[in-house]
This record gives C-alpha cells, structure tokens and sequence, in this order.
C-alpha cells in the first residue's frame, strides 16, 4: 500500500498549475464574469433607480388626484350653496307672488261685498220708501199729488239714510 502523504517535489508543480489556471481563467473567464456582474449590478441600480421614479410619480399622481378630488369637493359643494340659494330665492318669490295674489284676491272680495252691501241697501230703501208709500196711502185715504209725494220720499230717503 502507499502512504498517504505530501509529496514536497510535487508541490511547485501543483503551485505553477495553480498560477497558470488562475491566470488562464482571469483572462478567459474572469473578465466575463466581471463583466456579466458588472452588467447585473448595473440593471439592479437601474432597475431601483425606475422603482424609485415611478413610486416618486406615483406619490405625484395620489397627491395631483387627492387635489383633484378637493377641488371636485369643493366645486360640488359651491354647486350645492348656489342651487341651495337660487332655490331659497325662487321659494321667497313664489310665496311673495302666493301672498300678492292673495292680498289681490281679498282686495276684490272686499270691494265686491261692499258692492254688494250698497247693492242690497238700495234696494232696502227702494223696499222700504215703497213700503212707506203703500202705508201713508192707506193711512190718508185720499190721493196725494205728484209733488207731495216726491217731498215725502225725500223726507223719508233722509231720515233712512241717517
């Protein structure tokens, strides 16, 4: 059986073996891997620099919309008050017309009554004067003359009329 041991003549050739290798693969390999690494690094800075610009323009695009809701808010509410105070002015001049009308209407009921009022009391002393005529007649008897009896329905209009 063979030890198992170092061997000290083999040891410079493993150590030049090691060299050569090494250098072969930096120039070979190293490079590329540098390069892809590099690479790879450069896309992740990239990639959290875009990261960072879109979660900057997405932060903008809340803020610009929760503005733009205020202002919608906002509007809406003025939208509101004006509609709130045309309605208010449109309701004050209905019942102030309501209340013309009514105050017309009554003011023509007033006058019609007292229409009516001087209508029937004429017509109470026409009755009345009649009346009179009819009572006097037959209290006298006798005829009386034209003029006579104009005098006593103007004596009789003046006493009814105070």
């Amino acid at each position: 059986m063979e030890k198992i041991g170092i061997d000290l003549n083999i040891i410079p050739a493993y150590i030049i073996n090691f060299l050569i290798l090494f250098f072969v693969l930096k120039h070979l390999l190293f490079g590329r891997i540098k390069e892809v690494m590099n690479q790879r690094r450069e896309k992740i800075v990239s990639d959290i620099e875009d990261a960072n610009k879109d979660k900057l323009q997405s932060q903008k695009l809340v803020e610009e919309s929760r503005l733009g809701l205020k202002q919608a808010k906002d509007q809406g509410k003025d939208v509101v008050k004006t509609y709130k105070t045309k309605a208010e002015a449109l309701y004050d001049e209905i019942v102030g017309d309501a209340k013309k009308e009514a105050t017309t209407v009554l003011d023509r009921a007033k006058i019609e009554i007292e229409r009516e009022k001087h209508k029937a009391e004429d017509e109470i002393k026409s009755q009345s004067i009649n009346l009179a005529i009819i009572i006097a007649s037959k209290a006298l008897e006798d005829s009386i003359d034209e003029e006579t009896h104009k005098k006593l329905i103007d004596d009789f209009i003046a006493k009814v009329g105070n």
